[in-house]
């Protein structure tokens, strides 16, 4: 495991304990989170981000949202408090698919004890098990598309990456970033090239920071300096990961992978997509449905204390781009594979998984 992000401590009344990333690389500090409000502050600010890993805190926050019910409580009320908890949740941030996903699983589960005519603490126990679920089987799954991406992956191939999608996204080794793990488990020789994606800088903070805690060949770029790389011949596979993906098979992710998706093409370089059937919305047709986060102007023109724009300066922040279907070779999922992917092709991988 190259690092844990986040897990529950304790039983029904205990807290999430969760890696600060907004301190990395400077710092590695694990912070306490007792509250609702505490976790929608903690998505909200990106301490915990990677769609995986919101749908897994966005979980574990409807848990905070019912912990100190007993036996004796409300029943009614205590489904109520995991809705009204979920609600919030759900408001932190407005892309990551896998976030409404869960809360909305917790909350099915809440209900399903209310009809079984469970008392309040035997629900409040059921959405925490239901919680530690989704955690546990998002670690699976990050194992298994390791498993499968991993075959894509040759001895002695350079990849390219765009943000972070290894562990710190997600409850178990990554979704981009777990078939590097499991290739180099294998004995492969794999290097990685890491943009180091602007404005946040996941690339270098995090995806540098956890690669090299690994023991992984990795080389970070300028985002300006990936098309060069491209064109170079340098690099053999890009992978990414994603946080929503329309039914029709256009993805989702950090800005600026669009970009690489384009310049992939262009020089005949194989991009893959990594991710959960969790991080798939069935509900959108394509991805000119995918509501697009824009984030705090401060973001673009700071960094760290330093102005790095004149004052007024009008901004455009975009959390996200979409890159069509047409210019991703492969989606890898927990079910399988799902070459240059189509409507049809999708909706069969959807159904494999049970999600529609």
């Amino acid at each position: 495991m190259p690092v844990e992000t986040l897990s529950w401590r304790g039983g029904l009344d205990g807290h999430v304990d969760l890696l600060e990333q907004t301190l990395l690389p400077a710092e590695e500090r694990r912070i306490a989170v007792r509250t609702v409000d505490e976790m929608v502050d903690a998505i909200r600010r990106l301490a915990v981000r990677g769609a995986p890993a919101i749908g897994i805190a966005g979980a574990y926050g409807v848990v905070l949202g019912v912990r100190g019910a007993d036996a004796k409580a409300d029943r009614h009320e205590v489904v109520a408090r995991a809705r009204e908890a979920a609600q919030r949740l759900a408001g932190s941030r407005p892309t990551a698919v896998n976030l409404f996903w869960a809360l909305e699983r917790v909350v099915q589960r809440a209900q399903r004890e209310l009809e079984a005519g469970r008392d309040a603490r035997a629900i409040a126990e059921a959405i925490l098990a239901e919680a530690l679920l989704i955690h546990a089987e998002d670690a699976a799954q990050c194992r298994r598309m390791g498993e499968l991406g991993a075959t894509l992956l040759r001895d002695g191939m350079s990849v390219l990456t765009h943000c972070n999608a290894g562990a710190l996204a997600t409850g178990g080794i990554g979704t981009a970033l777990a078939p590097i793990y499991v290739a180099l488990e294998s004995g492969k020789r794999i290097a990685v090239f890491a943009d180091e994606t602007r404005p946040l800088l996941q690339g270098a903070r995090l995806t540098a920071w956890e690669l090299g805690r690994a023991g992984v060949d990795v080389t970070l770029l300028v985002d300006g300096a990936m098309a060069g790389l491209l064109a170079s011949g340098e690099v053999d596979a890009v992978l990414v990961g994603s946080d929503r993906i329309a039914r029709n098979g256009d993805v989702c992710n950090k800005v600026g992978t669009y970009g690489v998706a384009v310049l992939a093409d262009r020089h005949r370089v194989p991009f893959y997509v990594v991710a959960p059937l969790s991080t798939f919305d069935p509900a959108l047709l394509t991805g000119a449905d995918i509501p697009i986060e824009q984030r705090r102007a401060e973001e673009v023109i700071r960094f760290a204390t330093s102005s790095t724009a004149p004052p007024g300066t009008r901004v455009r922040n975009p959390a996200f781009d979409v890159t069509p279907a047409e210019l991703v070779t492969a989606i890898v999922t927990e079910v399988g594979v799902i070459e240059r992917p189509t409507t049809e092709r999708v909706e069969a991988a959807l159904r494999a998984g049970g999600r529609i």
